[in-house]
């Protein structure tokens, strides 16, 4: 199906034009039904005076008058009104127009409307002095219309000449209020594509004000974003030079040894630098990821996790790790504790904290990892290592970054993705000495809104 747009400055015009229209013909309606009401009102009333002045003016001195008389007409609008006075159902006198007939045959008291030879009268008929005297005064049907229509013309030119003038009134009116929104429109149209200034605010009418602060925001997220990849790039460019030159190296060094030993210390030095690199690209890709969730602040509504579950499943994977170095892994938690969160960002918080408490804590140390249930659910992370100072704690986060002192392999990457997710979650990260094992302790605390 195809949609047709429609501009809303034509939506606009239409619609104030439409609305006018209909108004002014209810308008004109009223008015139209109120007039005629009014009308009938007075012209009635003259009928009705009329008659009362007749009934003073007939008394008894009928039996003098043997002929029928006919009243003279003194006044151009004059026959437009007849009346008629009746005598024992003879008529005693009638004006000029008036018909030979009596208007109302029953001689009833009130108003009717009567036809009589092909003409519409309103007639009053009213009794005289004398029961046996009925005075009748009536009016052409069609001159009271002639009247409402004559009254009515000096409310309906007008509106037919001052429409048009309306009309273009409101369309100029309506491109006038508009003009913000294609000057804005063109702004933005004559842009670069890689500029990404903010628009000025305080130029912007109210009503496209809203319009403006929306746009400057999304260019700060698109810039955010663009700052993002650039520096993604940059990076990924610079880390993998060095695992893909060992690799190079390595591969070399097999090429060129005749000696079984030296070859499988190359090959052994090969697939561990093939590990390290796909272990980077991993975790760059993983940062990238959430660089442009963080940066466009998108959010999920996730399901309750059992984070217990997930925690042991990631104990379990790293144990070649820590009983490599002979350390101890204790675990405490309730019997299941739940969290509203991706159950991925979750593993990988749990699998850099203890990968790093691996790596940074020497042979035969204690780690321990506990889950703490409240009102607002922790996770503490504690080891028997060196610890850290206050300023390579500062640090922590920061792309690449890597305590110094230390000769463990890593990438650099492991806290600047467990930052992102804690911003993004709203997760509370504190780092500190461990009271009961010496080393470093890290204790995430998770939102109300997530348990």
């Amino acid at each position: 199906m195809t949609h047709h747009n429609r501009s809303l400055q034509n939506r606009l015009l239409a619609s104030l034009l439409g609305v006018t229209a209909v108004a002014w013909f209810a308008v004109l309606g009223l008015t139209w039904y109120e007039t005629d009401h009014e009308l009938n009102e007075l012209l009635d009333a003259h009928l009705a005076q009329t008659a009362s002045f007749l009934v003073t003016q007939v008394g008894d001195g009928h039996e003098d008058h043997d002929d029928f008389t006919t009243t003279p007409t003194l006044h151009k609008y004059q026959p437009r009104v007849a009346f008629q006075i009746w005598h024992e159902n003879q008529i005693l006198a009638r004006s000029e127009k008036a018909p030979q007939k009596a208007f109302r045959s029953d001689f009833q008291n009130g108003f009717a409307n009567l036809e009589i030879d092909g003409q519409v009268w309103r007639v009053f008929s009213t009794q005289g002095n004398a029961q046996d005297v009925w005075i009748q005064v009536a009016e052409l049907g069609k001159y009271r219309q002639d009247i409402l229509y004559a009254g009515l013309k000096s409310a309906i030119y007008p509106l037919f000449f001052a429409f048009p003038l309306l009309a273009l009134f409101i369309w100029w009116s309506i491109r006038v209020s508009l003009s913000p929104l294609r000057t804005l429109g063109q702004e933005i149209g004559a842009r670069k594509v890689s500029s990404l200034e903010p628009l000025a605010e305080v130029e912007a009418v109210a009503e496209v004000q809203p319009l403006v602060k929306a746009l400057n925001l999304l260019f700060k997220r698109v810039d955010v974003q663009m700052a993002n990849e650039r520096q993604f790039t940059s990076d990924a460019a610079h880390e993998l030079r060095t695992p893909i030159a060992a690799i190079r190296m390595q591969a070399q060094v097999a090429l060129g040894s005749t000696q079984a030993d030296a070859q499988k210390a190359a090959l052994d030095a090969l697939i561990h630098g093939c590990d390290r690199a796909t272990r980077l690209i991993s975790q760059m890709l993983e940062l990238s990821r959430l660089d442009a969730i963080e940066s466009t602040h998108e959010q999920s509504e996730c399901e309750p996790v059992d984070v217990v579950s997930i925690t042991r499943t990631q104990l379990a994977e790293s144990g070649a790790a820590w009983m490599e170095k002979n350390q101890q892994l204790s675990f405490e938690s309730p019997d299941n504790l739940h969290l509203r969160i991706n159950p991925a960002w979750l593993a990988i918080i749990i699998r850099n904290l203890v990968d790093n408490a691996i790596r940074y804590s020497p042979v035969g140390s204690s780690i321990r990892v506990k889950w703490l249930e409240g009102p607002a659910h922790t996770l503490l992370v504690e080891d028997s290592g060196p610890g850290m100072s206050a300023a390579d704690m500062n640090r922590l986060g920061d792309r690449f970054f890597r305590v110094p002192g230390h000769d463990t392999t890593g990438c650099g990457l492991g806290w600047s993705i467990l930052k992102r997710i804690s911003r993004i979650c709203h997760i509370q990260i504190t780092l500190s000495k461990s009271e009961a094992l010496g080393g470093l302790m890290v204790q995430l605390t998770w939102p109300a809104e997530a348990i």
